[in-house]
This record gives structure tokens, C-alpha cells and sequence, in this order.
């Protein structure tokens, strides 16, 4: 590594330009790691922090609440089962009109005021009470505020604002909670007939996955986790599948870029590399030499563009742009990214230790 490192100092202009566009991709990469974060976050938060293990959703409805229709004997199967807590869920999506005029997208959440998705006592004592909606905090910057009455699209009922809380998105859309009745109220109108969309079940995942079974196979109904059911989320697989598409070509193309630059450091160096091996150095030697220095480069410049993206990840208005700069993922994609650049390199290894010990003799003539 000795002469790799003096000629990093000596012929720092060109390395200071490779280092350059590598840290551009990988701060193009930790930023879309931030996008994608923030992508999925928009699209489940508001069921992540549902207190539930599971959900049992109607037979063939793929985990998506619009299609799926569940009732009080559905529910009753569940009842019976040791050790799980089983609540009705409804889900639908809604139009509403601010007094003002204004039309907002409402992810209607419809829970039962004694459910274990709402242990808080306020938010029992608003699910019990006359009707009205819970907002998500993000309806403030609407000017949207408790005592409004919203009047939904549709039905043209007026509704009134109880409060405000931390409920997320669902869908890409703000959620609002309200008691299943009035949920029923809103979507069937008088024909409710104790229809909801999925039952929410909370309790050790063996015993859940133990008792579904059971009652998946004789009820028609299909029991998944709280994680398999985010692809249930309107545009969640898409996005997904998408940023991870973006991501991967990005990796591939770092490789492409660093086995480039490989391949014409070795042409630049071939004398270099013949005169150490007519002096006695073996292949790993040289071989070593060449891609320590690679190593250098790649680690400097990757961690400079991480760097660079946390920091303008901070300025990122996250009310106006979907991103979320998680550390684990942000570091798994630079990880992925300098192992990427050594398997570039490794097109050009070969070039390296076939260097001919008699070229140093030639340029020497």
C-alpha cells in the first residue's frame, strides 16, 4: 500500500475527480433510500401504529380493506380464542367539505369505542360518545379545528371535529377515527347489517397463527400479519418495487463506473506495476497494491456523499416531500454500493497481475 498511498497524494486531481462521482452516487443513493423511507411511511404509517398483530380479511381480498366485507359472525369465531383480543376494523375512503369549502381525502377509520385499538381513555370516551372524527394532526395545516363540522361527500352528512391526534397515513391519505357505528352510518347508510372491512386481532403471534388455521379454513376468511398487510396499501407495491428498481440500477451502474476507472488507473500504471514485478513483486502483491488504493478512493468518497445526503436529507421539508432518512437502510444501500464498486474492480484485476515484468526493461530502453 505504500506506493498506492504516495500516489494518491501526488496524483491527487485525478482521484479527487473519481472520488467526486462516486460520492455524487452514493449521496443519489442514500437520498432515494430516504424517498423510498418516506414513500412507505406515507402509505402505512397510520396501520403501523395500530396496536394489532394480525388482520383477517374476507377470502380473495388480498389484504385491501375496499375488498374485503366482514360481519358479527365472522367476528364470533375469534371470540372464543385464549389469550387473543379480536376487534372489528373499518376502512374506507372519503371526501369531505371544510366548512370553508375546501374538499380534503379522509382515510375513515371505523373501531369500536371498547376495542383495544384504542386504549387511550380520551379516545374511548370520543369513540363512545355522539358522533364526530378524530383527525390526524396533519389536518391542522389545513385550518381545520376541533368544533368544525366536516360534511361528507356523498351522504352530505355533517359530522363535527372531537379532536386531534397522531394517527398517520394510510393510502397516502390522512386518517381520521370515528366509532364503527358511524362508520357503518356514513358507507351503508341504514342497510349496515354489522358489516365491517377486517377484523383486527392483537395477541402471541403462535397462538394467532395457530387459531387461523383453524378458523381461516372454515369461515372463508384469510388471516395475515400486520406487515404482509401493507401491501394492501393503495400504490405500496408499486412504489416499492419502483424505488428498489432505481436503487439496484444505481448499484449496478457504481460498478460499472468504479471497473471503468479500474480498468485506466492499470493501463496508466502498467509500467509502475511491471517494474514492481521485475523487482520482485509477487501477483498479490501487486494485485493488493492496486485495489487497496481503489479501496481508499471508494471508502472516502462513499462515506463523503453519505454524509452530504444526511445533511441535506435534514433540510427536507417532510410536509411538502414523503422522505425519511433511516439509518439502517441508508447504511445498508452505502454498504451495498462499496461492495458493488469491488466487484467492479474486479473486471480489471486480471489486467493487473498479466502485467509483463519485461515492459519496465522496454520503457527503460
Amino acid at each position: 500500500m505504500y506506493l498506492a498511498l504516495r500516489e494518491l497524494r501526488v496524483a491527487r486531481g485525478r482521484f479527487v475527480l473519481v472520488g467526486s462521482v462516486i460520492a455524487l452516487v452514493a449521496m443519489l443513493t442514500t437520498m432515494l433510500s430516504g424517498l423510498a423511507n418516506g414513500l412507505v411511511d406515507d402509505g402505512i404509517s397510520g396501520l403501523r401504529r395500530l396496536p394489532m398483530t394480525h388482520l383477517a380479511f374476507q377470502h380473495g381480498a388480498e389484504e385491501t380493506f375496499s375488498r374485503s366485507t366482514l360481519n358479527d359472525e365472522d367476528l364470533d369465531q375469534w371470540s372464543g380464542v385464549d389469550g387473543v383480543e379480536a376487534s372489528p376494523l373499518g376502512v374506507s375512503f372519503v371526501n369531505a367539505r371544510t366548512e370553508g369549502g375546501t374538499t380534503v381525502d379522509v382515510a375513515l377509520f371505523g373501531v369500536p369505542a371498547g376495542s383495544f385499538l384504542a386504549p387511550r381513555h380520551d379516545a374511548e370516551e370520543a369513540l363512545a360518545g355522539p358522533p364526530g372524527l378524530v383527525l390526524s394532526h396533519e389536518f391542522k395545516e389545513q385550518g381545520i379545528k376541533v368544533g368544525d363540522e366536516l360534511t361528507i361527500v356523498g351522504v352530505d352528512e355533517l359530522v363535527p371535529v372531537l379532536g386531534f391526534t397522531y394517527a398517520g397515513s394510510y393510502g397516502h391519505v390522512d386518517i381520521a377515527f370515528t366509532s364503527l357505528e358511524t362508520w357503518q352510518s356514513l358507507l351503508y347508510g341504514e342497510n349496515a347489517r354489522g358489516r365491517f372491512s377486517a377484523i383486527a386481532l392483537e395477541g402471541d403471534p403462535d397462538t394467532v397463527a395457530a387459531a387461523a388455521k383453524r378458523i381461516d379454513a372454515a369461515d372463508a376468511t384469510t388471516t395475515v400479519t400486520k406487515e404482509q398487510a401493507y401491501a394492501g396499501s393503495p400504490g405500496y407495491a408499486g412504489e416499492t418495487q419502483t424505488m428498489s428498481m432505481i436503487q439496484w440500477f444505481l448499484l449496478v451502474i457504481s460498478a460499472l463506473i468504479v471497473g471503468a476507472f479500474f480498468v485506466v488507473w492499470t493501463m496508466q500504471r502498467s509500467r509502475q506495476i511491471a517494474l514492481l514485478k521485475a523487482l520482485g513483486a509477487s501477483r498479490a502483491y501487486v494485485a493488493k497494491d492496486a485495489v487497496g488504493q481503489l479501496v481508499v478512493v471508494l471508502l472516502g468518497a462513499t462515506v463523503l456523499g453519505g454524509l452530504v445526503a444526511f445533511g441535506a436529507g435534514a433540510l427536507v421539508d417532510n410536509t411538502a416531500v414523503p422522505f425519511r432518512l433511516a439509518p439502517a437502510p441508508a447504511l445498508t444501500s452505502l454498504g451495498l454500493l462499496v461492495v458493488a464498486g469491488l466487484l467492479g474492480c474486479l473486471a480489471g484485476i486480471r489486467k493487473v497481475v498479466s502485467v509483463d515484468p519485461a515492459m519496465a526493461l522496454r520503457s527503460a530502453e
